[in-house]
Order: structure tokens, then sequence, then C-alpha cells
């Protein structure tokens, strides 16, 4: 599409921050206002339609993609969308652990043991972990009590969580980023030790790393979509 308008600005009405262009409002597919929760994500992709040069090109703008699915529908389907996320936890990456290299195991249980730890405390749960890949049950009320925290999620942060636990595998990881506070960046490199020890091993070709790099971006974008969208 071409670019049909030069300025952006924001507006704050009632239902939140809202996007304009050249003074008329930004909608989403669905039609609905793009009106965001936070001033802070309202100026992130007030940039991105700022940053458009002739054509409009969709795919450059994370944020405003993030934020129409999460008016368009997430908020309809919540607790639909909610239970599809929850259901990471039954076979979160960071139950399977390797058998061996021995060094492969250590660094997995460096990274991945003190998250556990964190969401056992935090959530009053626990975990089965296994060697290998052969799945195994997590106790019901783990499931039921992660279940209840994802739904509890506002929705514009579950829009970045379902981002941030699709990418890494694992509802610990996105729910210690948005619920906990950890570092987006430190909670990346835990969740891609399998394919780093892979890298190290035999290499990796320009495609692989490439895709490595754009699920890298997506991954952080995710994280500070959730930050900016906490009040």
């Amino acid at each position: 599409m071409k670019r049909f308008y030069k300025d952006v600005t924001i507006v704050a009405e009632a239902d939140g921050h809202a996007i304009r262009l050249d003074g008329r409002p930004v909608r989403t597919p669905a039609r609905a206002p793009l009106a965001l929760p936070t001033l802070a994500l309202a100026q992130a992709v007030a940039d991105e339609w700022r940053a458009q040069g002739e054509m409009i090109d969709p795919a450059s703008m994370a944020f405003t993609g993030l934020a129409n699915a999460a008016i368009d529908h997430i908020v309809p389907n919540r607790a639909t969308f909610a239970a599809g996320i929850a259901e990471y936890a039954t076979t979160d990456l960071l139950c399977y652990r390797a058998e061996a290299p021995q060094t492969l195991v250590e660094r997995q249980a460096a990274a991945w043991d003190p998250l556990l730890g964190w969401a056992r405390a935090r959530y009053d749960v626990a975990f089965v972990v296994t060697r290998g890949i052969l799945p195994v049950a997590q106790p019901a009320e783990t499931l039921a009590r992660l279940r209840a925290a994802v739904m509890t999620v506002d929705p514009f942060v579950l829009a970045g969580l379902s981002t941030l636990v699709t990418i890494s595998g694992s509802l610990v990881c996105g729910l210690a980023i948005v619920a906990g506070g950890h570092d987006v960046d430190a909670i990346w490199h835990a969740a891609e030790i399998d394919d780093a020890w892979q890298v190290e091993r035999w290499g990796e070709d320009d495609q692989a790393a490439a895709r490595t790099a754009k699920r890298q971006a997506d991954f952080a974008m995710a994280g500070a979509f959730c930050a900016m969208s906490h009040p």
C-alpha cells in the first residue's frame, strides 16, 4: 500500500492512546480503533508508522501487528487464547534434559534449574523433569495453577507472551519475563542452549544463522512489547 499520510500523532482517549494519521484515527484490520494501553507502547507504534517510506510495509511494523492481534483476536477471545498459551506447560522445554554429553547436561541445569525454581516459588507448583524426549505428565495441580496465572494476564501482554512462549517452547520462560522481570536476553540464551550446542559442534550455515537472528529479534521485540504494555 502506498503511504497516504504525512503526520502521525497520539491522542489520549477514554479507551487508551489512539494513533492518528493526519488527524484521522487508525483502525485495526477488524475496524476497531487502534488504541494502546500505555503511552510508551503508543509511541513505539507511532514510530513504526512514521518510519514508513513511500510504500507501507506491514512486515516492518511488529508492534502494530501485535497490537492489532491483541485488539482483534485476544480481547474478544481472551480465555481461549490464554488456554492455548497455558498448554505449553504440558511439554515445557525446561523439563526435558539431555542425557549426554555432560557439558550440555551441566549447561542446561545451570540455566534451567533456577527458572524452574522461580516458577515453583512464584506459583507453588512442582515439575517432573526427565532426560530424553519421551513425554512425561506434569502434575494436574501444576497445570491448573499455571493456567490460572496465564488467565490473569492482560490481553496486550498476552499478545507478546504468546510470541515468547512459542519461540522458546517454554511457558516458564515466557512467564519469567512478563511476571518475574527476568532479562529477555538472558532468557533467550537459556532457551537456545540446545541449538547453541549444536552450532558449537557442527557449525551453522548462513541461512540457519539468519533464521536464528530473526527469531532472536522477534523474541526481543515481544519482550519489549510486554514491558511497554504494563501501565
